[in-house]
């Protein structure tokens, strides 16, 4: 896991600090994977036991039942080793897997109701660990005023940071500079409800 049960409370108290700054809301979602990719292992197998024929046709005198049936066992080995996950990970285009974490952030964003907030002013902070995902959601009236390029410097050093292998300092620091960004432009008002949880929200 990026962040240990015992960092989870340094999390927490960032996001209740930083929203004393702003009328905005600061979720943070660590995912352990976007998506099981469980296709990958029998599609790849098929693959290869396809071209298991060819070369035993042509230089061998096999029979077809024996050919078959080593065809039978490539396909079940090969898929057994991909089911495990990190070797599964490895086949699956970065595209894809950068398709599938920005669909679980939007995801979470409305499981978590960021966008029900009164003002619209719910940002998350959304972590995909298996595919080594950072990503930044901000609501309508946050995208108005606070530029795509300050959220992707936010995500540029959170990604350095976990890569340094210091992911709570840096979810941290990236929570901090959330909420400065928010005050900028949505300062606390008289009446400053904390409308959702400000725990760090650890799902599969």
């Amino acid at each position: 896991m990026l962040v240990s049960r015992a960092d989870q409370a340094q999390v927490e108290a960032a996001i209740t600090t930083a929203e004393k700054r702003t009328s905005g809301e600061i979720v943070a979602v660590i995912a352990g994977s976007s998506a099981s990719y469980l296709s990958v292992a029998p599609m790849v197998a098929a693959l290869l036991a396809l071209l298991v024929p060819w070369p035993l046709i042509y230089f061998t005198w096999w029979r077809v039942q024996d050919i078959y049936l080593l065809q039978l066992l490539v396909f079940l080995a090969v898929a057994a080793v991909l089911y495990w996950r990190p070797l599964r990970l490895t086949l699956v285009p970065n595209s894809i897997k950068r398709d599938r974490a920005h669909k679980r952030a939007m995801e979470q964003f409305v499981a978590q109701n960021l966008y029900t907030t009164r003002g619209h002013t719910g940002v998350l902070i959304f972590l995909s660990e298996a595919e080594r995902y950072a990503e930044v959601v901000a609501d309508q009236n946050i995208n108005s005023k606070v530029p795509q390029a300050n959220w992707q410097a936010l995500v540029d050093r959170l990604t350095t940071r976990i890569g340094d292998g210091e992911a709570a300092e840096g979810l941290c620091e990236a929570i901090t500079a959330a909420g400065e960004l928010l005050a900028q432009h949505f300062p606390p008002g008289s009446a400053n409800p904390d409308e959702l949880p400000n725990h760090l929200i650890v799902i599969e």
